[in-house]
């Protein structure tokens, strides 16, 4: 039978346009790999620790965590643990660090790094963001919540007692005092806030908490203060006096002995910026 020169070309374009099809879903069919799912566990270790390096913490992440969810063991995985818990610490994800790096101590308490890992942990804590007002009105550590400050103290407290030879020890000690006076602080503004309410019960105790469990810090000598016009307030004379005797003896230069202490501001300033209008002195009598 005989085909017609129109048959044979429409037969030759259907069978091109199949092979294009073929070709074309060959091509765009094909899926690219996920270099996080093929490579190995030191080529996957060494990507993430670039991306450490080059501060794409969110990327080091993600490459950690993949590296510890295909290869649950062996000293890659463990380091992995420790570098995902610093990268979350610098993307501000205190939570999720702290989480990723108690869980590395928990798992590894021998590990040779595991003295970083304690001092990393307070770090998280100690470096916790507490949002727009600290950031940019300059609000400082003794007016924020103690809670993480206070678990900071505790993790570096651990890292000095367990490793005093960590390279690291030297900074956490320095930390610790830095800590150490800022929670001193905090109750001293708090007996402050008690004294100015005229709860001088409520302010002499706090007062002998900075005493007691404070000792050598500078606000020992604000507690004295407090106590002094806590118990003048309370009519406890001989109290008072005899702590204005340790107050002299101890804090010779302390302002409550030659002028008005503590100043207080009134309500006004909180309108005006930077402002100390209003001081009225408050004088023991």
């Amino acid at each position: 039978m005989r085909v017609s020169p129109v048959f044979r070309a429409a037969s030759r374009l259907l069978l091109l346009l199949a092979l294009v099809a073929l070709v074309g879903c060959s091509m765009f069919g094909k899926k690219r790999e996920d270099p996080l799912e093929t490579l190995g566990v030191e080529a996957l270790y060494e990507r993430g620790k670039l991306a450490n390096d080059r501060g794409n913490y969110d990327a080091a992440v993600r490459t950690f965590g993949r590296l510890v969810a295909r290869f649950p063991f062996g000293p890659y995985t463990e380091q992995a643990q420790i570098d995902q818990a610093y990268a979350q610490y610098k993307m501000n994800k205190p939570d999720d660090a702290y989480s990723t790096i108690n869980r590395f101590i928990k798992t590894y308490p021998t590990h040779k790094h595991v003295d970083y890992a304690y001092y990393l942990r307070g770090l998280i804590n100690f470096d916790r963001e507490e949002g727009l007002l600290e950031r940019y009105v300059g609000l400082d550590m003794t007016q924020r919540d103690q809670t993480f400050l206070r678990q900071s103290f505790d993790d570096f407290s651990s890292l000095v007692r367990r490793y005093p030879d960590s390279r690291y020890t030297p900074d956490a000690t320095q930390r610790m005092v830095h800590l150490r006076n800022g929670m001193a602080q905090a109750e001293i503004n708090i007996a402050l806030y008690y004294l100015r309410q005229g709860a001088n019960v409520a302010a002499a105790n706090r007062a002998k908490t900075v005493i007691e469990t404070y000792d050598g810090a500078p606000q020992v000598g604000d507690a004295l203060a407090i106590l002094v016009k806590s118990y003048h307030e309370l009519g406890q004379e001989s109290l008072s006096d005899d702590t204005a005797r340790v107050l002299q003896l101890n804090y010779p230069n302390h302002p409550a002995l030659s002028q008005g202490w503590p100043v207080w501001r009134s309500n006004w300033w909180k309108l005006i910026p930077l402002s100390n209008r209003g001081a009225k002195p408050i004088a023991k009598k």
